[in-house]
């Protein structure tokens, strides 16, 4: 879970230092392989146009980055009516990733139960979303949604 570009800084190093010993030792690899991050805490989401600088793409792990903002334990089954993934804040960050990423010119996807409710396809898609990972029972569906809109 990434809070700061130190982190990223360090990926990155750890990938050059990987890069040189494949190189040294005559290993092929591909080279152009993008690197992004998940966005699943509050602090990736205030600094995501700081992190947006430093990598190809952002994932908004949906299902971390709504517990985390609003202080809700996901898997206690007491707090689910309280559990809310459509919340304004929540809707907000993601608004809020996806402005970033566009201003630096990378992309932003959602991944997460959140990226197959139906019933935010067509907001996303407004937001501005370039990217909605689901599981193969949802394909469809969010398509069809998609492929309707104007």
């Amino acid at each position: 879970m990434i809070i700061s570009v130190t982190e990223v800084k360090q990926i990155k190093a750890i990938v050059a230092e990987v890069k040189k010993e494949l190189t040294e030792q005559g290993i092929p690899f591909k080279d152009d392989v993008e690197q992004g991050v998940m966005i699943e805490t509050p602090a990736a989401v205030m600094i995501s146009d700081l992190l947006a600088k430093e990598v190809d793409f952002f994932s908004i792990g949906t299902n971390d980055l709504t517990q985390y903002t609003l202080a809700i334990d996901r898997q206690n089954a007491k707090l689910d009516n309280i559990y809310d993934s459509h919340h304004e804040a929540v809707i907000r960050m993601i608004q809020m990733v996806i402005d970033n990423a566009h201003k630096e010119g990378i992309w932003a996807g959602i991944c997460g139960e959140l990226g197959a409710d139906t019933t935010m396809t067509e907001r996303f898609v407004q937001m501005g979303i370039d990217e909605l990972s689901v599981s193969p029972t949802f394909v469809l569906p969010v398509r069809k949604i998609v492929r309707e809109m104007e």
